[in-house]
């Protein structure tokens, strides 16, 4: 067999071993990287963070940050056992920090490893704010968003380095070098990153509806979101994140069904936004 033809077989066998599904999303999903390297990696990267940037404790903020990622994360839990999934959160290891940053951001790491930054509250407003963030940064996590990236990253490489053991001719091959990144890019991981964002939007709202928040709030967030943002943003097929007018016409007509997935574990009402 031909060098470039067991880069391809190898690379597709990969593939079908690492796929798993996700209790989330109900897609196949790739694994080429496994929790059990992927968390202690984020572990060891979080802490260092931390030692690196001013964490904020003991300020009626930085309880709110934990108290909606505690019930954020219960929410998790109660689904996953209400649908059969016991132990899926068996290696998280759940940890909700403020920052002290101006930037207007928050993140999760593979494991439920949170960061909000103290540049994003006054976006939030108030605690159904903050849970609609949290549910989306949390939602992340749950559908394994990192390390399909990762593995997502590895298959374009390999596409990548097939190509170059391909074609023989140089400037054949520098073309192709020129082209794949971007066509790669554009056709490829963009998109796939933009899937992300929307399945972490709706996972999120369900979790902040289940949780007690009003999902309501989350396609005000993103009118805030889109306010403070001017407009500035490069046309979506160009961005790793859907369009603010997308995310807000998404989670406003996803909301019902956040609140009927919320009455089935007895959450009728909504707690006061303020």
């Amino acid at each position: 067999m031909k060098l470039k033809n067991k880069i391809i077989a190898v690379g597709v066998v990969l593939l079908f071993l690492s796929c798993t599904t996700n209790p989330f999303t109900g897609k196949k999903t790739m694994a080429l990287v496994p929790n059990s390297q992927l968390f202690p990696m984020a572990f060891q990267q979080y802490s260092q963070f931390l030692g690196e940037n001013k964490v904020i404790t003991g300020t009626a903020e930085s309880d709110m940050i934990q108290r909606v990622g505690q019930r954020i994360s219960i929410a998790a839990e109660r689904w996953l056992n209400a649908n059969g999934q016991q132990g899926y959160l068996k290696d998280y290891k759940w940890e909700y920090n403020l920052v002290d940053d101006k930037t207007v951001n928050a993140w999760c790491m593979p494991g439920g490893k949170i960061v909000f930054y103290t540049g994003i509250l006054p976006i939030a407003q108030n605690e159904t704010g903050v849970a609609a963030i949290m549910g989306h940064e949390v939602s992340h996590a749950l559908a394994n968003h990192g390390q399909q990236r990762m593995s997502a990253g590895m298959l374009q490489q390999v596409g990548a380095v097939a190509g170059n053991v391909a074609i023989k001719d140089p400037k054949a091959r520098a073309q192709f070098n020129q082209y794949y990144g971007v066509g790669s890019t554009l056709l490829g991981v963009l998109p796939f990153s933009r899937s992300h964002e929307s399945e972490a939007d709706k996972i999120g709202q369900y979790l902040m509806a289940v949780a007690g928040y009003n999902p309501d709030e989350a396609a005000q967030l993103w009118k805030r979101m889109a306010a403070q943002s001017g407009g500035q943003a490069p046309p979506e097929f160009m961005s790793t994140h859907p369009a603010n007018q997308t995310r807000i016409a998404n989670l406003t007509a996803w909301a019902p069904q956040a609140k009927a997935e919320a009455a089935k574990y007895g959450v009728t009402s909504f707690k006061p936004i303020n």
